[in-house]
């Protein structure tokens, strides 16, 4: 088991420089009012990872340090946590130490290792519970005290809590899908409407790639199909000659002619014949030119009909460009990438109707888990107050009844809710019910809320026998209660301290406490005494035995140390609390 062994603290708060030396069972601080005793709860919080609060800086110093060691067992949780950090463990002792600087700057360390605060704050729950003033206002508050209940149950409540937290994190997403696909319903339904026209569109056209470059091609030749038909035959007969005209000269004649000539006398020089050749080659090239021409001329069609229709295609084709794209490619690649669009939201209809279902389900999901949480809630509520009942009888409260009320809302209308226990109540992340701790302090009380139904003193020993059996369901090694005993005196203060001492069996118990009848039943008892200065130093928290504890208690008891009978009642709450032991 981990125990907190020692503390040391400088420059906090009225603290100058001194050590809190803890044991194993009961250890109660005591000293005057403004001591500084809750300077050891602070110190252990900023050990925790607590708030870094500046103004706890002793004036005139520039940094408030808290330094602790708790012995570690191995395999601790707390061991394990500080070994993932990178903190050492020597001797089976884990150092913790934070640092708070005047300017608000905090530092923590772990095991000799820099950390950050939150991995402080992640061993607190492994090692410590602190339970003072503020936290018992804490618990105050009914959604505590569900988390309170819920902790106690242990398994019972926390597996459906499982399932029904995941359903739950489910249906929020599946309604905010649905709620998205329904209230854009019209703006999707417009964008569908436009697609599906624009569609149609190009459908009806049925482009082809490249189609427009082809169809402006053709329609330029089509458009001076007269001129080219005249220029290719001139060009023809200037090449092959005119058959009308025996006389003309041609291209393909005087080139022969040319040839002829140069053939007669090429065998004398190579040269020459090169020359030749290359003329030869001129008379093939007029010749198939002069073939080309004659065929372009023949295929030449002044079709008035076709240039009509080749204009009435284009028109078409530049209807769809001005909508849908640059060119017929750009239509065509817009018509398949809206096709896959309009697919996706015709499909939102049968998405939606597949959310709905979904969320039904887990309505109907939610709606079992919300019970199977209410059943297990309700049966470890009846295990908690019985339990918590048992403990106060022990604090002097014999006859005061703790009960839970367990109930839940109704939901304005069916939608916004789920079924439990047939009834439509509202429900949140961990489920529909809302849980309040009740006490009757006296037969024929009726149960109240703790708030309003306790004082002072039956509200500090309503807590404490909560965190009692808290520490028999969900133990932590140390326990540090923080004047958890106002408002208590007289019997009830005797056995607050008995049942603490009955707590420190099993775990470390650290008490802030102001009164004489919890002191004596402690172990071990550390004054905390203020120097002239108004500071307190090292010497200034002390162990008492023997004749200084006499005079601690007495001054407790009477404000006077050599108060005779104060003394004597000292003495006898020692020996009672011995006798107890």
């Amino acid at each position: 088991m981990s125990v907190l062994e020692e503390m040391r603290i400088r420059s906090l708060g009225v603290i100058d420089d001194a050590v809190v030396e803890l044991s194993p069972g009961f250890t109660a601080v005591t000293g005057e009012t403004g001591a500084g005793k809750t300077m050891v709860v602070t110190s252990l919080g900023l050990l925790l990872g607590g708030r870094a609060d500046p103004a706890l800086v002793r004036v005139g110093a520039k940094a408030a340090v808290v330094e602790g060691r708790i012995t570690v067992s191995p395999g601790d949780p707390a061991a394990v946590r500080a070994e993932e950090a990178g903190g050492e463990i020597e001797d089976g002792a884990l150092i913790i130490s934070r640092t708070v600087s005047a300017e608000g700057r905090s530092r923590a360390h772990l095991g000799g290792r820099s950390v950050p605060v939150g991995v402080l704050t992640e061993l607190a729950d492994e090692l410590v519970a602190v339970h003072g003033q503020t936290d018992q206002q804490g618990l105050l508050k009914p959604a505590r005290q569900r988390q309170a209940l819920d902790r106690y149950a242990g398994d019972g409540v926390e597996v459906p809590h499982a399932k029904y937290a995941a359903a739950y994190r489910r249906l929020r997403a599946v309604v905010t899908e649905l709620d998205e696909l329904t209230t854009r319903a019209r703006e999707r339904a417009q964008e569908a409407d436009l697609l599906r026209f624009g569609l149609e569109e190009v459908a009806a056209v049925e482009p082809l790639p490249g189609e427009d470059t082809e169809l402006a091609a053709e329609a330029e030749r089509l458009g001076h199909a007269e001129a080219l038909a005249s220029a290719a035959a001139l060009a023809h007969a200037a090449l092959a000659g005119d058959p009308e005209d025996q006389e003309g000269v041609d291209a393909t004649t005087v080139v022969a002619a040319a040839g002829r000539s140069l053939d007669a006398v090429r065998a004398h020089d190579p040269a020459l014949a090169a020359l030749a050749d290359r003329i030869g080659e001129i008379s093939i090239l007029l010749a198939d030119v002069a073939g080309e021409l004659a065929g372009y001329a023949d295929q030449l069609d002044a079709d008035p009909l076709r240039l009509a229709a080749v204009e009435e295609r284009r028109a078409a084709l530049t209807a769809l460009t001005r909508k849908y794209g640059e060119d017929i490619t750009s239509v065509l690649a817009w018509a398949e990438e809206g096709a896959s669009r309009l697919t996706e939201l015709e499909g939102d209809d049968d998405r939606i109707g597949e959310l709905t279902a979904e969320r039904d389900a887990l309505r109907a999901e939610l709606s079992v888990l919300g019970q199977e949480l209410t059943d297990a809630r309700t049966e470890a509520a009846a295990r908690f107050a019985a339990a918590v009942t048992e403990e106060l009888a022990s604090l002097a409260m014999p006859h005061a009844r703790v009960s839970f009320a367990i109930r839940q809302s109704e939901a304005p209308d069916e939608a916004s809710g789920i079924d439990i226990g047939g009834r439509s109540v509202l429900y949140g992340p961990s489920g529909a019910d809302e849980v309040e701790l009740l006490l009757a302090p006296h037969p024929g009380a009726q149960p109240r809320p703790i708030a309003k139904g306790a004082s002072g003193g039956e509200l500090s020993r309503v807590m404490l026998a909560v965190e009692v059996v808290f520490a028999g369901s969900d133990p932590v090694p140390t326990y540090l209660f923080d004047e958890v005993d106002a408002g208590v005196g007289g019997k009830a203060a005797v056995e607050v301290g008995r049942r603490l001492a009955k707590l420190a069996r099993s775990a470390q118990v650290v008490v802030v406490t102001h009164l004489p009848q919890v002191a004596a039943f402690a172990d071990r008892q550390l004054l905390v005494e203020k120097t002239v200065d108004g500071s307190v130093t090292r010497s200034g928290v002390t162990v008492l035995e023997g004749e200084d504890r006499v005079r601690e208690l007495s001054r407790m008891l009477a404000g006077q140390e050599d108060s005779e009978t104060a003394r004597a009642h000292a003495e006898e709450l020692l020996a009672t609390a011995r006798a107890d032991g």
